[in-house]
């Protein structure tokens, strides 16, 4: 049977990508992404043909993706961070109903939560949820319910998509939902640039988030009630007795 890995290449540099996602791209005959996702693969696997499609061409890609494996092409096609956290895994399922002959394989990445995590300290040891401020795909009014929901339930909170050139007021009109529920004083975080050149980390409050500049490039961690700012670092405890 002809075969796709739909491989999580990690938050940037592929010093962060998993053994087994290495494995699968030397495997591999093909590499399909977005464009940007292969320039960071390319000087690691120069041998591979590369085949890419821009942003917003989601289903083109997938369509591609298998057209090559029915060619009889080892292929991966390669997101960044996990395919299954706002990937394509999902998508190339939906696609390949319309190809039974092609199998795929799922390969796990680490995704931006966890890398940025790493960077700051510590914010994700407790329950948490990731919500993405993108509304090309999802309502905003369905965004805003997440955002209500998760902040008065006290979850540790991280967010992808903070910004972009049309949603440039998204992020603060996100801290002022969650302010509903959430103190002003609440530690939060932002990582820009996970993985690769220029990575830089802040830790700041609720309110001082609400007026930070971002870009797509930014995760943004906000924390539950008993985060803590320790030495610069972003932390959650376990749990919520004996704090």
């Amino acid at each position: 049977m002809n075969k796709i890995y739909v491989v999580g290449i990690g938050p940037g540099g592929c010093d962060q990508m998993t053994g087994i996602a290495m494995n699968a791209l030397k495997d591999s005959d093909t590499i399909i992404g977005y464009t940007v996702y292969v320039d960071l693969v390319k000087d690691t696997f120069p041998d591979k043909e590369y085949l890419t499609t821009p942003m917003k061409k989601e289903v083109d890609r997938c369509v591609l993706a298998f057209e090559e494996a029915m060619k009889g092409k080892r292929v991966s096609m390669i997101c960044s961070g996990d395919a299954g956290v706002y990937g394509m895994a999902g998508l190339m399922y939906e696609v390949g109903e319309k190809y039974p002959e092609v199998e795929l394989e799922i390969i796990p990445g680490v995704t931006a939560a966890l890398g940025g995590a790493a960077v700051l300290g510590a914010p994700l040891i407790h329950d948490f949820c990731l919500i993405s401020l993108s509304d090309l795909l999802t309502p905003w009014e369905k965004i805003e319910a997440r955002l209500l929901g998760a902040s008065q339930a006290d979850f540790v909170i991280c967010l992808y998509n903070p910004s972009s050139k049309k949603r440039h007021d998204y992020l603060q009109k996100a801290c002022d939902l969650m302010m509903q529920y959430k103190s002003p004083e609440t530690v939060c975080g932002t990582v820009c640039n996970i993985g690769r050149e220029g990575e830089e980390y802040q830790v700041m409050t609720l309110k001082e988030l609400r007026d930070r500049q971002v870009d797509m490039f930014t995760t943004v961690f906000i924390g539950n009630s008993q985060t803590k700012e320790i030495n610069g670092k972003m932390v959650t405890p376990r749990g919520y007795r004996n704090v």
